[in-house]
Parts: structure tokens; sequence; C-alpha cells
């Protein structure tokens, strides 16, 4: 018999999808679907799981300016 999971539909820029999909590429844990190139539904029970590690990957790629005044 078939099972359902819940998921939740989620849209995003694709450079964001992207590293939604490096995360999930190991144990596929967050993904049900993968609908278009910024459209993408995420089980429901794993949203808050996936948004933590997606703000830990943002903060990991972005650098700040400096600001130092040096030049």
């Amino acid at each position: 018999m078939p099972k359902a999971i819940k998921g939740v539909l989620v849209e995003c820029d694709p450079s964001i999808k992207a590293i939604i999909l490096k995360i999930d590429q190991d144990k596929h844990d967050y993904i049900v679907e993968d609908l278009d190139d910024q459209t993408l539904v995420i089980k429901e029970n794993q949203l808050s799981s996936l948004k933590a590690r997606l703000e830990e990957e943002l903060a990991n790629t972005q650098t700040m300016p400096d600001f130092s005044g040096s030049d």
C-alpha cells in the first residue's frame, strides 16, 4: 500500500535551491519532490531543521566587507 508523506511547498531562488539540494544529497532527509528550478516539496517535519542548516550554510558562505579603511 502506498505511503503518504506530508510536505511543504517551498519556492526559492535557484541559488538557494542549489544549496538545499546540496544539503539533502547525502541522506535525502528533506526533499520529497523537486518540482522545477524554483520549487521543492520539503518534508513537513524536517522544515525547521532544514532552515537551521540553510542558515548555517549561508553564514559559512557569506563574507563581511572589510571596513578597516586600509587600501
